[in-house]
């Protein structure tokens, strides 16, 4: 009778369900937050940079705008540089520049489409334009350009150095100028109007050079771009004619 007893409590035992550790009860019934869209993330990267400047944007200030945790991100990224290096790339996917069109358009008429068309991206995005003094942009928009770019280079008759740097110089170029404004028509564009007072009212005999030139005087930053971009063609062309 012992020995049925014993077996008879061992197989109730077996029987009934182990209950459920509360922590493991509750890690089933809460999914955790939804995945969130790695194109919603870097836009809402830009919009930060944009509104409040590239050192507002952290991983933990990202994922509150988002609403969600910061483990999301991370699957998406490392860390921060690489969140930049998108952020970066997402300027330059809005240039849409055919690269055989480039190359039936001569090398002088490529390169000016193609900085006067970087110069406005980026100048959109002035604040996001300075992370790119950060590290060389790798994402895939800005390899198509420089690989436009240098192509064209190449095909008409540029050494591969040459090429190389006039490309590296001409980026430089724009960036320099793109961090220094906003987009046309944007609030936030410096006054141009004391400067051109102050050139106007001073002393001839201490600035005759000055006053000589004070009607025209400051330069629209448009027209300097593309004035300095003339010059850097001008140059470009005869290194191509040297080499």
């Amino acid at each position: 009778m012992l020995l049925l007893w014993l077996f008879e409590e061992v197989g109730r035992f077996v029987a009934e369900p182990v209950p459920a550790r509360a922590g493991a009860a509750s890690a089933r019934r809460s999914p955790g937050r939804p995945p969130v869209p790695l194109e919603r993330i870097v836009a809402t990267a830009l919009r930060i940079v944009d509104e409040d400047g590239s050192d507002a944007l952290s991983m933990r200030t990202l994922a509150q705008r988002l609403g969600s945790g910061t483990a999301t991100l991370y699957r998406h990224f490392d860390n921060r540089a690489a969140l930049i290096a998108h952020v970066v790339d997402r300027m330059f996917g809005v240039v849409e520049l055919n690269g055989d069109e480039l190359l039936a358009m001569g090398w002088e008429r490529a390169l000016r489409t193609l900085a006067h068309a970087m110069f406005d991206a980026l100048a959109r995005h002035r604040n996001a334009a300075r992370l790119m003094v950060e590290q060389i942009p790798l994402g895939p928009n800005a390899m198509a350009l420089r690989e436009s770019c240098v192509a064209v280079l190449l095909d008409s008759g540029f050494p591969p150095r040459v090429a190389a740097y006039a490309y590296a110089t001409l980026a430089r170029y724009v960036l320099g100028f793109a961090v220094q404004v906003n987009g046309p028509g944007d609030a936030g564009r410096p006054d141009d109007t004391q400067a051109e007072a102050a050139f106007r009212s001073v002393d001839p005999d201490l600035f005759p050079a000055t006053v000589a030139v004070a009607g025209v005087m400051p330069v629209p930053i448009e027209d300097e771009f593309s004035f300095g971009l003339d010059l850097l063609l001008i140059g470009l062309a005869r290194l191509r004619d040297e080499a």
